[in-house]
């Protein structure tokens, strides 16, 4: 996973069953302090699609959508594993450093 896809999917794993676009959109700038444009986040999300590590559907039509619906996405299990393996790599690399600073030096 690259740190794009784990901080999707873990924002589609906090979000729950309110992840969709603007939502999403909404914590990756929180995040980072970063202005992300929705072309972005939609090609990433496609990725996140296509691999298999999250799912989407659509909601009810909504008026204020002028009749359009929200895509919601969900982590999958292969995503949830993919995720648990990118942690356990970072906790493996950062095993043993326990000052950080030391890295600007």
């Amino acid at each position: 996973l690259t740190i794009t896809e784990q901080m999707l999917l873990l924002i589609i794993w906090r979000l729950k069953n309110e992840a969709y676009g603007v939502n999403i959109r909404d914590l990756v700038c929180e995040y980072t302090g970063k202005d992300v444009a929705f072309g972005t986040l939609y090609n990433n999300m496609d990725q996140l699609l296509k691999k298999g590590y999250a799912i989407s559907y659509k909601g009810e039509p909504t008026s204020i959508r002028g009749g359009k619906a929200k895509v919601y996405y969900e982590i999958t299990s292969k995503g949830i594993e993919a995720l648990e393996a990118a942690r356990a790599l970072q906790e493996k690399l950062w095993d043993g450093i326990s000052d950080p600073s030391i890295l600007r030096k």
